[in-house]
């Protein structure tokens, strides 16, 4: 059974930072992307960042470029999300998810297998 389980969230004040770890099993890790979103209240799910399944390619949203890192660690079946210099306006929560592809993106549609999610909060 595919499983994405996100970890790493909670409250960091403006300026900090926190990393996100995205725990998969049940498939072939190597051959999917993965993508990481956020649903903020009220709004919709957005892509923030997106690796490829051979972590060569990265992709990410205009809003978080220079302060979002997404990597992978094929050997351990995780992908992280490192978020530096955190805004306010990044509360959200965020969603990994896996798409059986090589490139994958940012579109929340193109994604077949999602996470519960993982809450982050930016305040001071």
């Amino acid at each position: 059974q595919l499983q994405l389980v996100e970890s790493g969230g909670g409250l960091v004040q403006p300026g900090g930072s926190l990393r996100l770890s995205c725990a998969a099993s049940g498939f072939t890790f190597t051959r999917y992307a993965i993508g990481w979103f956020r649903q903020a209240p009220g709004k919709e799910r957005e892509g923030v960042s997106s690796i490829s399944s051979s972590g060569r390619n990265t992709y990410n949203a205009d809003s978080v470029k220079g302060r979002f890192t997404i990597s992978r660690d094929n050997a351990k079946n995780t992908v992280y999300l490192q978020m530096n210099s955190l805004k306010p306006e990044d509360t959200a929560i965020y969603y990994c998810a896996a798409v059986r592809t090589s490139l994958g993106g940012l579109i929340p549609n193109d994604y077949d297998y999602w996470g519960q999610g993982t809450q982050v909060t930016v305040s001071s």
